[in-house]
């Protein structure tokens, strides 16, 4: 897949480059005010987003790909199970997408986009599964296909993919466009990541984790390009609630793959659509968090109990003396009921402890 050929993927009509301009509008737009949306004071709701979040992903991702656990199982999964004690595939591939997706948050600024890269979190990903030790972090060697899981427990081949000999020529070439594209302001970065997974999809590189790899990806690149955003809000989630419409959308471009009427539009509609849901869902909880925001005092109150690992009610009168007890007792409620603090034992003995 030559840049040639590539190029010719950014020039939309006219009607798929109005509307894509529009969507990709509202998500900067949204980006832009992103940092304002939270205040300083509500970096514990921004923690528990983003746990809330990466758990939601590594569930959905894994699901989209036959694996049965759900959000509570793997939440517990992961508190609890050693590596020695993983006892099922799901487990294995649950575990390791947990870790990838963490270092991605945690690093994405030090992991560039380079073949190098790209084969580091493929071993990453299926470090935990022996049955994948032959060829994780390696190119394919033999033919694979896509295959669609459903549900019900039908599957369907969704499109053949490139040939093992083309897969390092391919990967090559795909990975130097989408870096010099992503450099080039002729083109917006949202439309070549877009670009960028669907040919990664299309030409599945490595016999078995590519589409979990592919999400992990997208959340690679969105944050590199500076969307932060999507740390506290699961795209993964939104693509297996859109299972369908994620396949169909690919289906439609991969079945002329190679020929002149190759058409990404149902794919990048369904790329920034995906995006667009989680705007929505974020701009929900952001106005709930208003709701339940807490004022300077009671922030005061939280950071006290934190200080001191927990408070009892004494400690929190000598700080605040000029401030009646009632009051307290109520800001101490209102804490309890946002999850912010654990109230500990009855009546004198009561202290307090912060989440």
């Amino acid at each position: 897949m030559s840049n040639c050929v590539l190029d010719k993927k950014l020039f939309l009509d006219e009607d798929l480059a109005y509307l894509l301009q529009q969507k990709i509008q509202r998500i900067d737009a949204f980006n832009f005010h992103w940092d304002k949306c939270f205040p300083a004071r509500s970096q514990a709701l921004l923690k528990e987003l983003k746990a809330l979040s990466t758990i939601s992903s590594v569930g959905s991702s894994t699901r989209i790909e036959g694996a049965s656990l759900s959000d509570e199982e793997i939440k517990t999964l992961i508190a609890n199970m050693a590596i020695t004690q993983l006892k099922s595939r799901d487990e294995e591939e649950v575990l390791g997408y947990f870790e990838v997706i963490n270092l991605i948050h945690e690093s994405y600024e030090a992991i560039n986009l380079s073949e190098a890269y790209i084969k580091q979190l493929h071993c990453l990903l299926l470090q935990f599964s022996s049955k994948d030790t032959r060829h994780r972090g390696e190119y394919k060697a033999l033919s694979n296909k896509v295959v669609a899981q459903y549900p019900d427990g039908t599957s369907r081949v969704i499109f053949n993919t490139t040939e093992p000999y083309l897969t390092a020529k391919e990967m090559n070439e795909l990975v130097d466009w989408t870096n010099i594209k992503l450099k080039d302001s002729n083109h917006h970065k949202l439309l070549v990541i877009a670009i960028f997974v669907y040919e990664f999809l299309s030409i599945h590189p490595f016999q078995d984790g590519n589409g979990r790899l592919s999400r992990l990806l997208v959340n690679l690149l969105l944050l590199r390009a500076g969307y932060g955003f999507v740390q506290y809000i699961s795209l993964e989630r939104i693509v297996e609630e859109r299972k369908k419409a994620y396949y169909e959308s690919l289906m439609m471009g991969q079945k002329n793959r190679y020929s002149e009427t190759e058409d990404l539009t149902l794919w990048l509609g369904f790329f920034m659509d995906t995006i667009e849901v989680a705007i929505d869902r974020l701009e929900q909880r952001i106005a709930f968090a208003k709701n339940l925001e807490i004022n300077d005092r009671q922030n005061l109150i939280l950071d006290l109990i934190k200080l001191n690992g927990s408070a009892r009610m004494s400690k929190i009168k000598e700080s605040f003396s000029n401030v009646p007890k009632s009051t307290l007792n109520l800001d101490l409620k209102i804490l309890a009921e946002r999850n912010l603090i654990q109230r500990n034992g009855r009546g004198r003995g009561t202290w307090y402890t912060a989440y």
